[in-house]
């Protein structure tokens, strides 16, 4: 994992979130945290399939 990436993209989230509240505009993302958890539900889940190399190609799939 790259550190300096991450810390980055911690700082791009903060500033676009202090910018949003500014002009008053709704944030694009839950507002509340069961909301959040089901975003970082999809990332885990995502990232165990990925992990366990398991899935299929959906386009390839569909295609035959």
């Amino acid at each position: 994992m790259n550190t300096q990436l991450t810390v980055l993209a911690l700082v791009t989230g903060l500033l676009t979130g202090a910018f949003f509240r500014f002009l008053n505009v709704p944030i694009p993302a839950p507002p509340e945290f069961p909301g959040l958890m089901g975003i970082v539900g999809i990332y885990v889940g995502y990232k165990l399939i990925d992990h366990f190399d398991a899935g299929i190609e959906i386009l390839e799939a569909l295609s035959s």
